[in-house]
């Protein structure tokens, strides 16, 4: 029997609506509705013209929803084969022209990401939901994403948000970023950093 194909909508703005398909759940894991809503609530107006990085994608669910309430630019990085097949499709619903897809490993992609902000003079959103390090061969995953906030540039940051599971110890400081606040959803958290 064919697994029966995942899906979610998107919540609010332009795209409201529009059905994005999840790739499969061994993979990747989708950020949950209510996870979505409280961070788009949080942010709100701050989305409008904003650039959006989005570093373990997955399905492209938060920086398509983003894309749809304003956001200008929105930076994908997905390193799984199907998952990317996924979010091109989901891409393809909205407004390719103003999406940026890097495959391949985020650890590495995200220079070329900052490269590309540091060229344009742009400061973005940084959107961290690195696969849970429950997963085999993802055990130094928080160690390794805790290192690339730290190398994020402060002239090309405006907020990182670091999606997380709730059991995880994530420092008050990363490099020059101060954690301003967390919001639990169960078993996920929400940690926001600024430079502040």
């Amino acid at each position: 029997m064919k697994n029966k194909q995942l899906t979610k909508k998107i919540i609010a703005g332009k795209y409201k609506g529009k059905t994005l398909l999840l790739p499969s759940k061994t993979t990747t894991r989708s950020s949950k509705s209510i996870v979505l809503e409280s961070f788009f609530n949080t942010l709100q107006f701050d989305i409008i013209d904003a650039t959006f990085v989005e570093v373990f994608s997955g399905s492209g669910s938060i920086g398509l929803e983003a894309l749809s309430r304003g956001a200008k630019k929105i930076f994908f990085m997905e390193k799984d084969r199907d998952a990317l097949k996924t979010l091109k499709n989901n891409i393809s619903q909205t407004n390719p022209s103003a999406c940026e897809v890097y495959s391949g490993d985020s650890f590495s992609n995200i220079n070329a990401v900052v490269s590309r902000l540091k060229k344009q003079d742009e400061n973005a959103y940084f959107y961290i939901d690195p696969p849970f390090s429950i997963r085999e061969g993802m055990e130094d995953i928080y160690d390794k994403t805790l290192a690339l906030v730290a190398s994020l540039p402060i002239d090309n940051v405006k907020l990182i948000i670091i999606e997380h599971m709730s059991g995880l110890e994530i420092p008050d400081n990363i490099g020059l970023y101060h954690k301003k606040k967390s919001k639990r959803f169960g078993n996920t958290t929400l940690t926001y950093f600024d430079v502040e």
